[in-house]
């Protein structure tokens, strides 16, 4: 007899050999597509793998999200051997010898913590082991989750703390009848260390915080009302939960980023996104270990870089704007090596029998661009992309122009005085005549503008990063040099700086023209879901989508909760007698359902407001909190319909059956769809021969 096709493959992999020398034919179909998923980065795994890359190399970077969840990704990849030599530049490009397991394992071990987590959620929120293991099994059987879970990806490693800071809460929360213990101590703390690593993975973080918080308040609330309980233990309740939900976590949050800039200690792709003086901190940067003179002066030689733009150097050319684009005179964009000189220059300022003169806040100055000898200019022609800007253009021969090529400086933060600092000051140009400022709008220029970044002199006058400049390179050879170390931000303000580059990286992004977007109201009905790797049928194809059965059903189960929670909560208002045991049902599906749909609904309801790009993955964090609510109401509905029987046996039957008939019907959905998860190849849904035939129960599924 021969080797089973399954223990052919399993020996070759376990061995070392490439499996897929084997006989794939006689392989389950399942083991194959997961073969293939191993051996090829998919989706955003080309992004956060590369970010752990950049850890294990030390390279600066920037992304959108607090650093923990890439921290610990390169972390797991550094621990497992992995040495962060590869590229992650695209999806389907083989890992050949890479030692990319340790990050999958890493975040797949997370993610498989999820069920455990869930069930002692419900189990002590509801005290019902058949609600806890229902739940259990509602995300053991999802897809949507194991696909989720088996990539480099952050959203395991953010479900992880979300879960982990609900199950402390709860814990903490059952603990309130031993106030100041050993146990009330350990959920409490917990609970702040598990706040600190869900923000610090995403910004969506902040959700679980606000539920934490909502319940602490409540909590407070409760105590204070508390007669028997003295003004002196209400203090101490409240100085705990100050240290432990706010201090604590904020420490480690902070932790985190003191660890993240002492690893990212390299120039690197990031460096641009950050101001000139945090480059300056950076191993490889040409600010690093630099001396330039530290105050401007007149007859500097200066570059000026925009504070919103990336690589927003003012900067000049020879080249013209073409007919019909303004006044026809030299293109000004970004990235300007300039000249400072005064409004009417009489004396050359380098001239070494005359005293050095520094410029200040309010100085009318001329700025000469060093390689044509033209002035930076302005007039009320209109900017040849933005409509209401005026155009900015270099004019004159030699240093010789007209009124419109002064410019009053402004020092916007004058913590430094009135003098302007390289690096540190942060600068306005003010166009004498028109009144307008000189400004970057972020626009593209077309080909003739060599694809640079459009410079503007706007006439609004409010402070914008966009309108905001400081004085990078510097050279005059009258003043002294300095080492830009001393020029070098503290830990706080390059706290609050890579904080206000992540907020505006993420109000940046926007859908593009024809990009594929998710909708918010999609998410729920399970409407659509995500391509992670292939198109064509001869492609591995892995397709993000949520296990139809768990996710309608969590979606009835939201409706029927809102509807039976309401009835309920009229009656009791009503002062309705309840039978005991349907008393205590009750106060289960209030009390502990509540709480479950106040964590859907904050991590659902905000991304309704939210202007950037959304995807499906964004909601399962909230469709977790719907499966725990679908645990609880289920097992409470099914023990008020066993109650509402007379006979004890038939109402076990009832029970159980109806049970294990949701039980049964996620294990085989699951069945059904679980090559969305693992990984398909061969024809589409829509062609009959696909394996996946008659699957395709909405048109708006693409796999």
């Amino acid at each position: 007899m021969g080797t089973p096709g399954w223990l052919s493959w399993l020996t070759a992999f376990t061995s070392g050999r490439d499996p897929r020398s084997e006989s794939w034919d006689r392989v389950p179909h399942w083991a194959l597509c997961s073969v293939g998923s191993l051996l090829l980065p998919l989706w955003d795994e080309t992004h956060f793998g590369k970010m752990g890359s950049y850890y294990i190399n030390r390279t600066f970077f920037f992304d959108v999200h607090p650093p923990l969840g890439k921290m610990l990704i390169g972390l797991a990849g550094y621990l497992s051997g992995y040495d962060g030599t590869f590229l992650f530049q695209k999806p389907g490009d083989k890992y050949e010898h890479h030692n990319y397991m340790g990050m999958r394992g890493f975040c797949a071990f997370l993610g498989s913590l999820l069920v455990p987590f869930a069930y002692l959620i419900v189990l002590e929120l509801s005290k019902s082991l058949p609600a806890a293991l229902l739940t259990a099994a509602l995300l053991t059987f999802d897809t949507g989750c194991l696909t989720l879970s088996q990539y480099i990806l952050l959203d395991p490693i953010l479900m992880f703390f979300i879960m982990a800071a609900m199950l402390s809460m709860v814990k903490y929360n059952s603990c309130a009848n031993r106030p100041f213990s050993a146990p009330w101590w350990f959920w409490l703390s917990l609970t702040g260390i598990n706040l600190a690593g869900a923000l610090g993975v995403k910004f969506v973080g902040l959700f679980i915080i606000l539920q934490v918080g909502w319940n602490t308040i409540s909590d407070l609330w409760h105590l204070l009302g508390d007669l028997s309980l003295s003004v002196v233990t209400v203090g101490k309740h409240l100085t705990a939960r100050i240290l432990c939900l706010i201090v604590l976590p904020l420490t480690l949050y902070t932790a985190t980023y003191a660890v993240h800039f002492r690893v990212l200690n390299k120039s690197g792709p990031g460096d641009g996104f950050f101001s000139s003086a945090f480059q300056a901190r950076l191993s490889g940067n040409n600010l690093h270990n630099a001396s330039i003179p530290e105050h401007l002066a007149y007859g500097s030689v200066i570059t000026v870089k925009n504070l919103r733009m990336a690589i927003g150097y003012l900067h000049s050319h020879r080249h013209l704007y073409p007919e019909g684009i303004g006044a026809r005179q030299q293109q000004v964009s970004e990235p300007f090596v300039l000249s400072v000189l005064r409004q009417h220059q009489a004396v050359d300022p380098l001239d070494p029998s005359f005293p050095v003169e520094f410029v200040r806040h309010g100085d009318i100055i001329r700025l000469e661009h060093k390689e044509t000898s033209r002035n930076l200019h302005s007039h009320y022609h209109e900017a040849p992309l933005t409509r209401k800007h005026y155009q900015v253009t270099g004019y004159g021969i030699n240093g010789t122009g007209d009124s419109n090529d002064f410019w009053r400086i402004e020092v916007v933060n004058r913590r430094f005085g009135n003098r302007i600092r390289v690096l540190r000051s942060r600068i306005r140009l003010i166009h004498l005549v028109t009144g307008c400022v000189l400004g970057s709008s972020g626009k593209v220029l077309p080909k003739w503008g060599w694809e640079q970044l459009e410079v503007t002199c706007t006439p609004y006058l409010k402070e914008t990063l966009n309108s905001i400049w400081n004085v990078e390179d510097h050279i005059n050879p009258k003043l002294p040099n300095i080492s830009l170390d001393v020029l070098q931000p503290s830990f706080p303000e390059i706290l609050l700086e890579s904080h206000m580059v992540m907020i505006r990286g993420n109000n940046g992004l926007k859908p593009k023209d024809n990009e594929f977007t998710s909708k918010p109201w999609h998410w729920p009905i399970n409407y659509q879901g995500l391509r992670f790797s292939g198109i064509n049928d001869t492609d591995f194809r892995v397709y993000l989508l949520g296990n139809p059965v768990v996710w309608w059903l969590n979606l009835l189960s939201i409706a029927l909760y809102l509807l039976l929670g309401s009835i309920i909560a009229v009656a009791v208002q009503r002062g309705a007698r309840l039978p005991a045991e349907v008393e205590g049902l009750s106060q289960v599906l209030l009390q502990g359902g509540g709480q479950l749909l106040l964590g859907w609904m904050l991590h659902y309801f905000p991304f309704f407001l939210m202007g950037r790009i959304l995807y499906f993955h964004h909601y399962f964090p909230a469709m977790l909190f719907s499966s725990m609510l679908t645990g609880i109401l289920w097992d409470t509905l099914l023990r008020l319909c066993a109650w509402s029987l007379a006979s004890s046996s038939l109402a076990r039957g009832v029970y159980v059956v109806g049970l294990l008939s949701l039980l049964l019907g996620t294990a085989y959905s699951f069945y059904l769809f679980h090559p969305l998860a693992y990984g398909m190849v061969g024809p589409l849904a829509q062609d009959p021969r696909s394996p996946m035939a008659g699957l395709k129960w909405l048109e708006s599924w693409d796999f």
